[in-house]
């Protein structure tokens, strides 16, 4: 199996399933980042948006709120995803928003066919970030923009050494490698695969905004238990340190409980380009 089909199989499996059943939480999570990358994607009335990565298209969705006049795209791997994403615009009664299965790296998109793509922490885990890129490119208008949240290093998001430090207490857990929510967190990694995919007036402006995992730490536990990060964590202990391990998680997600919710630091790019 190539990369690219063993990435597609593991999204449209179990990370698929577990983020429709979780939509909820994993929609509001980063509202405060939707609202910052809208504002860089400078989205129009009559524009055509690529949403890449949309999950279960929260933001395509407010991208076709404001593109009243234009559409919005949004393509995921995950068929699970793109159901809740389908339902949801349904029940907005959002007209002017379609959803489609597609691998972004590969997929043959109608040249030149939007004004605008954007990306919600949806485009870091290109087998081939450059190719990737020039593909999305080829589907953009000259002149059009992408605009995209990506993740900062991991040891700037708060919720990610809770979960290592909760899990693993006193161990180094190294970087995994390949494609992972840090491949894009470095700005000069970023100019250079943007430049080399054809883009210009690379921009990476730094962000903070808290991120919620539920209302409540039960809801969390089960968030992040579920995620493929904490599942490479917990596949590291010895049986017997299983439950300790889970203990430590379960308090440490209860501390971080406020009255908006189990909320952590996080940090990010804004990356804005030109076509």
């Amino acid at each position: 199996m190539t990369d690219n089909a063993a990435q597609a199989a593991e999204w449209d499996g179990p990370i698929g399933e577990h983020w429709a059943k979780h939509a909820d939480v994993f929609e509001t999570e980063l509202d405060g980042y939707g609202r910052l990358l809208r504002a860089a994607a400078n989205i129009e009335e009559t524009h055509r948006v690529l949403d890449i990565g949309c999950g279960t298209g929260k933001s395509t969705r407010d991208a076709a709120r404001v593109a009243v006049s234009g559409s919005a795209h949004g393509v995921d791997l995950s068929t699970r995803m793109l159901e809740v994403a389908r339902r949801r615009a349904a029940e907005e009664g959002l007209g002017n928003v379609t959803f489609e299965q597609a691998d972004a790296q590969l997929h043959p998109f109608p040249a030149a066919r939007f004004d605008l793509a954007i990306s919600r922490f949806g485009s870091m885990f290109f087998a081939d970030p450059v190719a990737a890129f020039a593909n999305i490119g080829r589907a953009l208008r000259p002149g059009a923009r992408l605009a995209m949240a990506v993740w900062q290093d991991r040891d700037r998001q708060e919720w990610s050494r809770t979960v290592r430090e909760s899990l693993l207490p006193g161990r180094t857990v190294p970087p995994p490698a390949g494609p992972g929510p840090a491949s894009l967190a470095d700005p000069d990694t970023v100019r250079r695969i943007l430049g080399s995919a054809g883009y210009h007036h690379v921009e990476c402006a730094d962000v903070r905004e808290p991120v919620s995992y539920g209302s409540d730490a039960a809801t969390a536990t089960a968030v992040v238990l579920g995620m493929r990060s904490t599942k490479d964590l917990l596949a590291q202990l010895e049986p017997a340190e299983v439950e300790p391990a889970l203990d430590r998680l379960r308090a440490a997600l209860t501390a971080n409980q406020t009255d908006e919710g189990v909320r952590f630091d996080s940090r990010a790019w804004i990356v804005t380009a030109i076509r």
